[in-house]
């Protein structure tokens, strides 16, 4: 049987990380982490991989293989306290769970044909197991699963009863003339007047709407990636701008935080920032000619996870960590300080011959550019247009010319003379 075969598949993203499914928070985070069949020797061990503890599944990650695998919580039927023993003490600390298999000793969500003994081997210090064991019996107390499950049926039950009511009400009642309009807007604020009395009868009902909102944020971010959405009804979806601001105002479902992560902070937190660039900012980063001020991207990020803010610091460490991954983009810092996020696919030969151009028109031969002229045409911001400018002359394209008026810059004629009628 292969590597783990007999616990559930798990999607990853481009980042590495586990893909969650509608409603599904990240908890809990440990590295170095086994994961035995207790009792089943046939069944292959998972070796040393990254475990997250969500409130719906045990996820496992092989960051090496890209592998993953999950144990889902609806499948637990009792945990085992982790022993405190003289032998335990020199041992790799470790908590065991029974969950329920098929008869081919495969892990299956929700009740089986019989039962199965797993071993999850933690390698770090005992304050993990009894903090990992604290937040697992905490997480199934509340089975969030359920509440999903029970959420979607009653959904998909009322969306039909609205079909059906909706059919009939337009079978009883034409809306025409001014009374029909009035009475349409009237059944949409009371619809309107409901949702909200709904929403914000109690905590749960409003993380229950807030996850429909999620899950809606998520389908217009695929046809906005898709491309989708250029041919569709104006109307009905708005322009790909509005779109990319109400994502990112919707925000992240699951933030990253030092509490969940502990020591793999900066590392969850960088393959996060990851997935962010992925999701939300593919659009300014293209239409930003493939670069964006680091700062740009801290305030969309924190933005995107509302009251977990982090600091500018736990950012660029993230960033940093980039070396280690093989992404599309990258950290960048020019020769005046400025940092950058750039992807990788942007050439710099490409924007010095933008610029160029520019400066061999005929007025900017006369008067030269400005960044802000450049900023212009590369459709990027003043800051990061002189930066381009400046490597631009390092590299011999351009003459600068600083008066109190600030920089203006040249097409470089030198170039075209010949070095033996220098002279001349």
């Amino acid at each position: 049987m292969a590597v783990g075969a007999w616990l559930p598949p798990v999607e990853l993203t481009a980042s590495g990380r586990a893909a969650l499914l509608p409603g599904e928070v990240e908890r809990l985070f440990l590295s170095s982490v086994d994961i035995e069949a207790e009792e089943n020797t046939t069944l292959t061990p998972l070796r040393s991989g990254l475990l997250a503890l969500t409130s719906h599944r045990l996820i496992w990650i092989n960051d090496a293989a890209r592998l993953a695998r999950s144990v889902p919580l609806s499948s637990i039927i009792h945990t085992f306290p982790p022993k405190k023993s003289i032998k335990s003490m020199f041992a790799s600390p470790r908590v065991r769970i029974q969950v329920s298999a098929n008869v081919d000793g495969k892990v299956v969500g929700g009740s089986g044909a019989t039962s199965l003994v797993i071993t999850i081997v933690m390698r770090g210090s005992k304050s993990d197991t009894e903090s990992f064991y604290g937040k697992l019996w905490e997480v199934l107390k509340s089975k969030s699963w359920e509440v999903e499950e029970a959420k979607e049926k009653e959904n998909a039950r009322d969306r039909r009863a609205s079909v059906t009511g909706e059919a009939s009400s337009r079978a009883r009642v034409a809306v025409v003339g001014v009374a029909g309009i009035l009475r349409k807007e009237q059944e949409m604020w009371e619809s309107t007047d409901k949702s909200l009395q709904d929403a914000f009868q109690d905590l749960n009902a409003l993380m229950g709407k807030a996850k429909e909102m999620v899950a809606l944020a998520d389908k217009m971010r695929q046809k906005l990636l898709s491309g989708s959405a250029a041919h569709t009804n104006d109307e009905e979806m708005g322009s790909k701008q509005e779109m990319q601001d109400w994502l990112l105002s919707v925000g992240i479902i699951s933030p990253v935080t030092k509490e969940s992560a502990g020591a793999l902070y900066h590392q969850q937190l960088s393959r996060q920032v990851l997935s962010f660039l992925a999701d939300f900012v593919t659009l300014p980063l293209e239409k930003a000619g493939g670069m964006i001020a680091l700062i740009d991207v801290y305030c969309l990020f924190n933005r995107a996870r509302g009251t977990e803010l982090i600091s500018p610091e736990d950012l660029l460490q993230a960033c940093v960590l980039w070396e280690k991954y093989e992404v599309p983009v990258m950290l960048r810092k020019f020769d005046s300080g400025l940092m950058v996020i750039q992807s990788k696919d942007q050439s710099d030969v490409e924007v010095f011959a933008r610029i160029t151009s520019l400066a061999e028109k005929p007025d900017a031969l006369k008067m030269g550019i400005s960044p802000s002229d450049a900023a212009l045409t590369l459709g990027i911001a003043p800051a990061l247009a002189k930066e381009h400018m400046l490597n631009a002359e390092s590299k011999g394209l351009l003459c600068r010319d600083v008066s109190p008026d600030g920089f203006r810059f040249y097409a470089n004629l030198f170039r075209e003379f010949e070095p033996r009628d220098i002279y001349l």
